[in-house]
């Protein structure tokens, strides 16, 4: 099994060291789910929530999370993102919205913290924005899909 980066040999809580690393170009991709009643939904796609367009609200809070990430998770390293894209789908049959982020930068370290932090505020922001008219609503399944750069290369999730 793996050593746990975040620790060191005595078991204290440990900033990875990422002087050493090589610069690349790296990419996380994320997603996940906000269940809600199909009036909801409606409503939310007829801009009819009083506190303004949702979805374009949520986009923005996701973007502004994914930047402020290390000041959210204790051990992470501050990152200078390069791209962040931030996507939200409704899915009607299923009642749910699908929300997708991609963030790229260029540095010693990853950015897969920041894809699912984008992902999660954003899953936050709809919730608070229509907890009013539906408190049954569930954020489900935030999950990373894909990683790239670094010295392990490639991963992507295995199809479920």
């Amino acid at each position: 099994m793996p050593k746990l980066t975040h620790f060191d040999d005595n078991g204290n809580p440990n900033m990875v060291d990422v002087s050493q690393k090589e610069t690349t170009v790296r990419i996380a991709e994320a997603s996940g789910y906000v269940y809600m009643e199909k009036a909801t939904l409606y409503t939310i796609l007829n801009k009819e929530i009083s506190k303004g367009d949702v979805f374009q609200i949520a986009k923005i809070s996701g973007i502004m999370a994914s930047k402020q990430t290390s000041s959210i998770i204790p051990l992470c390293h501050p990152i200078i993102i390069d791209k962040v894209t931030l996507e939200i789908s409704p899915d009607l049959d299923k009642s749910r919205v699908f929300i997708t982020s991609s963030v790229t930068c260029r540095g010693a370290t990853g950015v897969e913290m920041e894809a699912l932090t984008a992902v999660s505020v954003a899953a936050l922001t709809i919730y608070d924005m229509c907890k009013a008219i539906d408190r049954s609503m569930t954020i489900d399944e935030i999950k990373l899909n894909k990683k790239t750069g670094g010295k392990s290369g490639e991963w992507i999730r295995k199809s479920e």
